[in-house]
């Protein structure tokens, strides 16, 4: 494959991954676009908690670049990074509002923990989890990713949404966001089909322009406004370390600890198995780099004023348009960057134009499960389980914990327990206590 042989060749080995220039590109704005969202939702999350907005907004874009930054350059991976979904309502609502701690204090909670994971990360510890994972559940848990962000674009589409009796019923298909995403669905899918370099990047950009003609996609609001920096200096620094080093503040620690590790573990073996990063033995290289980029980005977020980074599981998004390197990730950096001075810009796309990105992802990722034992009940069960449970929970540690607990007991009651690692028998007692106490 031709590729510019300069600078970014030597940087990235463009040509080593079969990749070029372009695509890296497209696969980057792809990412990006997927992710938006985190930009306006996460302060929004956060402001509940009594932070200033304006100032998660810039924590949360600074955070993203460091993290995915980290990521890039450590591993030459194209995942991207941003606070995590999930764990900044755990921080807004179950810790400062339901516990009464201070969001200083809460900071202070997820840089202890990004220095935990750092530890964690420089040892084999982290790596040995993340490689202890039965080829069955890694390929459970990519299926499973698959049904997740599926069901979140789905959701963000209205074209499923709450019910009082069943939980889930479909929504108003003639609604204005399901007909921007029922449109952009079926044009994503062309494109891809037809093999059209940068098919979801398209895709978004497509519904977008539909959402004007029936009202889903705002207006202009201008396209430049500069960030305030007097506004991040309100949450920049501001963590409470000491106060987070009290002995009641240890099981939210721990807690916090938990379930990233878990996410962060579930998104990385589902999105590489994707790219086909993982080796014959279906484990990850560079999973140590991996998850201290992944320890950096939090460590980093708690100081620059914002809740747990984490790998977002849109970077498979990325690498569905043929994102394979780190350049990917620069480039989602960089438009991070651009979105502080552009943010009317970006904040006109809405989430009904990106979730066709998602659907097709979700697709792409299913089908992972031809690559499952189907003759082997011991393999398909845990592996259904994690699968499953993910999107019903609306939780990727969840799903995890399930087959990590399924997975040993059917091997050891079929007499194949001398199969299993030693590690996944620890881990099946670590999620059983999780869920007891």
């Amino acid at each position: 494959m031709s590729t510019d042989n300069g600078f970014l060749e030597n940087v990235f080995k463009l040509e080593e991954n079969n990749t070029n220039v372009k695509t890296e590109i497209i696969a980057g704005f792809t990412t990006f676009m997927t992710m938006a969202y985190i930009i306006f939702v996460n302060p929004s999350i956060l402001s509940d908690a009594g932070m200033p907005f304006e100032g998660v907004l810039i924590a949360t874009i600074m955070s993203a670049v460091l993290g995915t930054l980290a990521m890039a350059f450590l591993t030459n991976y194209p995942f991207a990074l941003a606070s995590g979904m999930g764990l900044n309502a755990f921080f807004a609502y179950s810790v400062v509002i339901g516990m009464g701690v201070p969001w200083e204090v809460a900071l202070g909670i997820i840089f202890l923990e990004g220095i935990l994971f750092i530890i964690l990360s420089v040892t084999p510890v982290r790596e040995m989890i993340v490689n202890s994972i039965p080829m069955a559940l890694k390929t459970g848990i990519s299926a499973g990713i698959g049904l997740f962000i599926a069901f979140i674009g789905l959701q963000n589409a209205n074209i499923v949404v709450a019910d009082e009796a069943t939980l889930i019923a479909m929504g108003d298909l003639f609604s204005g966001p399901a007909l921007v995403a029922l449109f952009g669905l079926i044009v994503t899918g062309i494109l891809h089909a037809r093999k059209i370099k940068g098919a979801l990047l398209w895709g978004i950009l497509l519904s977008t322009a539909f959402g004007w003609i029936n009202g889903v996609t705002p207006a202009f609001d201008g396209l430049v406004a500069m960030p305030q920096m007097a506004d991040w200096s309100e949450v920049l620094f501001q963590l409470d370390i000491q106060s987070a080093l009290s002995l009641g503040m240890v099981g939210v620690i721990l807690s916090f600890l938990f379930v990233d590790m878990f996410d962060t573990a579930g998104t990385l073996v589902g999105v590489s198995q994707q790219a086909g990063y993982l080796d014959e033995n279906g484990d990850l290289p560079k999973a140590s780099r991996a998850l201290l980029a992944d320890a950096i980005g939090t460590t980093g977020g708690a100081l620059f004023g914002t809740s747990t980074v984490t790998t977002y599981v849109e970077s498979a998004a990325g690498v569905g348009d043929g994102g394979r390197t780190g350049l990917t990730g620069v480039v989602v950096s960089a438009l991070f960057l651009l979105a502080l001075f552009f943010r009317p810009l970006i904040g006109i796309v809405p989430a009904a134009a990106t979730s066709p990105a998602l659907i097709v992802v979700g697709t792409m990722m299913m089908t992972n499960i031809t690559k499952l034992d189907w003759g082997d009940f011991t393999e398909i069960l845990p592996a259904f389980m994690a699968m499953i449970i993910m999107p019903l929970t609306y939780s990727i540690s969840h799903g995890i914990a399930f087959g990590f607990i399924v997975y040993p007991l059917v091997k050891l009651f079929t007499g194949q327990g001398e199969d299993v690692h030693w590690l996944v028998y620890v881990l099946a007692v670590v999620f059983a206590a999780y869920f007891i106490f």
